[in-house]
This record gives structure tokens, sequence and C-alpha cells, in this order.
């Protein structure tokens, strides 16, 4: 396979600038790779697709706000996104992209948000081949005399690292305090990710307490989604791409929860790519599931086999990524871009506050 198989031509106006409300009035696609019956919805018509006894498995991680914007004493502007601490450093570094990190020198000083935070640029490790990495190693400070550590920092100051595609002015304080809302999911609970997952920001508590009621059962993986989801594929050969690693964690009382409705007979439903790469990466070759917790690097191609997911519930992807060949494993390359096709001539919105698709293997 080649990279060039997993292109498409996406015109700029279909990429998602902001996100429907409420959360369920997004479109939804959903089509059937059995029957090859496509209808067109909205996501609060999930119930009607979905029945007793399937289990929707969905990705409880929480998103930090971990985008700091400043300047260089010389009045030049940086962003940064803080990925977490550098380990064994003491006092605690902090591993960081900074934009533009090219200029930053060793020893350089700087402010963050209007001087709520101070960082000192400390070192920047070099990258396999010897020259300097994409990363900075940081130290930074509570500015305000408050003597927050940085977690509480980024909290109470940092702003959502939307992807590179949802424009945001840096002064946009009404989108910034929109965006903490938005681009978390309503059931985000275990702290660590730079990404959302972003089929899970479609739920709200009505539609999650509709399917309930419908005997719809829920279930939760975690995975902390990294900056890994938005780094373009730049090997043409698909093979020769390096999947990025990620946390997770698969609970035995969700492995316990996925039994039940198989035995059932009920349909285990994946709310999102992630979700998919926690139970495929923790099965095994019969299709056994066991507790697990680590960190992943499965890269689901065209050919992988799917001994979990029945149905995935995903959002419409960059043309080219890891996450346009997953759905491609699950549904095919020729569907999903005839699909993909198909919505795009109908105006669905593409990417992280974009629209939905539901496919489902067993109908």
């Amino acid at each position: 396979m080649k990279l060039s198989d997993f292109d498409f031509e996406l015109p700029d106006e279909r990429i998602a600038q902001e996100a429907v409300e409420p959360r369920d009035a997004a479109r939804l696609l959903a089509h059937g790779l059995v029957s090859g019956r496509t209808e067109h919805a909205h996501v609060r018509d999930l119930p009607r697709f979905l029945r007793r006894g399937d289990l929707l498995v969905v990705n409880d991680t929480r998103v930090v706000p971990a985008r700091l914007c400043g300047a260089r004493k010389s009045g030049g502007a940086l962003d940064v996104l803080v990925l977490g601490p550098v380990p064994g450093s003491a006092p605690v570094l902090w591993r960081a992209f900074v934009k533009p990190g090219g200029r930053l020198h060793a020893g350089e000083e700087f402010e963050l948000e209007s001087g709520a935070l101070r960082a000192r640029a400390v070192a920047r490790p070099a990258a396999a081949d010897g020259r300097p990495g994409p990363e900075w190693h940081l130290a930074i400070e509570d500015a305000t005399g408050r003597g927050r550590a940085v977690p509480a920092l980024l909290e109470d100051e940092g702003r959502m690292p939307l992807p590179p595609y949802i424009r945001r002015a840096r002064d946009a304080h009404a989108a910034r305090a929109h965006d903490r809302d938005r681009y978390q999911t309503v059931f985000a609970r275990a702290t660590g990710a730079i990404a959302a997952p972003t089929a899970g920001l479609h739920f709200t508590p009505g539609l999650l307490a509709e399917l309930a009621h419908a005997g719809v059962d829920r279930a939760s993986v975690t995975l902390h989604v990294g900056l890994g989801t938005f780094q373009p594929v730049t090997a043409e050969r698909v093979d020769d791409h390096v999947m990025h690693s990620e946390e997770y964690e698969l609970s035995e009382g969700t492995v316990a929860a996925i039994e039940r409705a198989r035995r059932a007979g009920g349909r285990v439903v994946a709310v999102g790519t992630t979700s998919v790469r926690v139970l495929e990466s923790a099965c095994d070759a019969e299709g056994r599931l066991r507790e697990a917790r680590g960190s992943t690097s499965i890269f689901l191609t065209p050919g992988a086999p799917f001994r979990v997911v029945d149905v995935l519930f995903t959002n419409f992807h960059l043309p080219k990524s890891t996450l346009v060949m997953l759905v491609s494993a699950f549904a095919g390359r020729d569907r999903t871009l005839a699909l993909y096709a198909e919505a795009i001539a109908r105006e669905y919105r593409f990417f992280s506050y974009g629209d939905a698709m539901l496919l489902a293997r067993r109908e």
C-alpha cells in the first residue's frame, strides 16, 4: 500500500472550525457493511441504529489545557505545548514543543499567558540523527507568587491544544473559554491527553441516558491521545511508517462487560479510533481480552483483523492519515473513500469539530 492510496480532495470549507450545538445535533452517516445501505441522520438518532444488548465503549481520557502563549523579551510571539515532565529531572523540567523553537537558546527566559507563568529554556535534546530535536526542556514556574505547581498552572492558565486546522486568534477569550468545555467529552475522567478523542465529543448526558434506557450499556477504556494523532505520515510505503505510541488502560470491569455483551449476542460499539486501538491491542489471536495497562503502537491498515469491534462510531479524518487508514481497515479502502466522497458531496463537516459516521460489520 502507498500513502497516496489514502488521499482524497477535501475543500477547505468542509473543515469544521466550530462544533455544532447541542453536541448530538451533528450529522451522522450510518452505513451497513453487509447490506451496503447508507442512511443520513443525526447523532441524536443513535438509539435508532443501536439495539438492546449492544455495548458502547468510550475513551474516558481527559484533555490537559497544555497550550500556553507568550512572548520573548525581544517581542517575538511564542507558542508552547507542554507534553509532560522530563523523567528523573530534579528540579522538575518539562518537555515541550515551542514555536518557533529554532530561535530560542539555552538559558533564555520568557513569560507566558500575560506574565502568569515564567519559563526558562534549559536544553534542546538532539534527535537520533544528531540534529536538534523537536522538543525543548523548560523550567516553568508560577510568576504570580501564588506557588502553583505546573499541573495547576496549566489548569488555571492554559488553553486547549486544538489541532492546527482549527484557527483561533491568540486573544479570542470567548472562544478560549468555549473550547475548554467543548473540546472535552462529557465522560472525561483520566487526565493525560493532549488531544481529544473527538468521536466522544458528540455525546450528551441526555443521549447517554436515552441509550441506557434503550438497553445499550456503556463501558470505558483509557487512551491518552498524543501529538502523534496529528503528525503526518511521510513514508510513501505505508508499511514503512513508524506508528506513535500512546498510554492505555483496559480495566477488568470493561473486559467483563464486553464478555457479557458477546454472550448475549450484543455488539461491541467502539466510540472513536482510540477505543478501537485499546480493544484490538489487548486482544490475543483467539479474540480473548485481558485486563491490560501499558503503551500501544498498534497500526491498523487494510488486511488487519478486528477481533473485538463490531461497530465503529467515528469522525471524518484527514487525508493520508493513520486514522483514515484505520477506518479503511475496518470498512475497506474503496468503500471508505466512496463514503467520504458522498459525505463531501452532501456537505458533511470534517475533522475534530465535524460530523460523524457509524460503520456496522454486524447489522
